[in-house]
């Protein structure tokens, strides 16, 4: 029988400009469905990291990277990832992602130790997970459908139908047909290819827009010039 283990984290920024309201309970409510499905909430099997919590389960950048090698430890685990808090982008120091930004999420201590990027948490996450174990996460945050760099999107509908979104496919799609309307001169055969495009490329962006929320969660104070 498969191991489970959970870790949790939530973080509101109290006292901070940044503030957001509901990170923690979020990560109780969280605790609560999983419980049900499972999920012991023992010591040895979730981590919860609150920044109204001291020490260990203060959620810097250093716990959370240790909590996160805790999570995927193990062969044989059906692991699960919570975050509620802040996502931002920064700056791609190697220059390897076309928008020029990597994904961040948003430790308690960023102002100090700067955020945590996409290439960190998949080198942490995804490429640490054992081939017998499984992950499932959720971000609620900011830039979360690419904080992670993988290769498929899932887009549900109003009536909770989930299907796969090839973003990468038509995004290449999407390039050849520009490059073919951008050579040669102007023809009403390439005015309906123009038309085709622009609804090709509206149905793409709107698969990766992320929904603001009410609450501010959605608020992105984290981009890096």
């Amino acid at each position: 029988m498969q191991r489970r283990k959970s870790l949790l984290i939530g973080i509101n920024y109290t006292g901070s400009d940044n503030a957001l309201k509901g990170c923690h309970e979020d990560v109780d409510n969280v605790a609560e469905f999983i419980k049900y499905r499972g999920y012991e909430d023992g010591p040895h099997d979730q981590l919860v990291l609150r920044d109204d919590l001291e020490d260990d389960y203060y959620p810097t950048g250093h716990n959370l990277l240790a909590a996160i090698d805790w999570l995927v430890s193990e062969e044989n685990t059906i692991c699960f990832f919570h975050y509620s808090g802040h996502g931002g982008q920064i700056d791609d120091p190697q220059g390897r992602h076309p928008s020029g930004l990597l994904d961040t999420i948003v430790p308690v201590d960023f102002e100090e130790n700067g955020q945590i990027d996409s290439d960190t948490l998949h080198q942490h996450l995804v490429s640490r997970l054992h081939p017998s174990s499984s992950l499932f996460l959720i971000l609620d945050c900011c830039h979360s459908g690419s904080t992670l760099q993988l290769p498929f999107i899932y887009r549900s509908d109003d009536g909770g139908n989930v299907q796969q979104v090839d973003a990468e496919g038509i995004g290449k799609h999407l390039m050849k047909d520009a490059k073919h309307l951008i050579t040669g001169g102007f023809s009403f055969n390439k005015e309906a290819q123009t038309r085709d495009l622009y609804a090709g490329a509206t149905s793409l962006f709107r698969s990766l827009k992320h929904r603001r929320q009410a609450t501010g969660l959605e608020t992105d104070d984290f981009t890096q010039e």
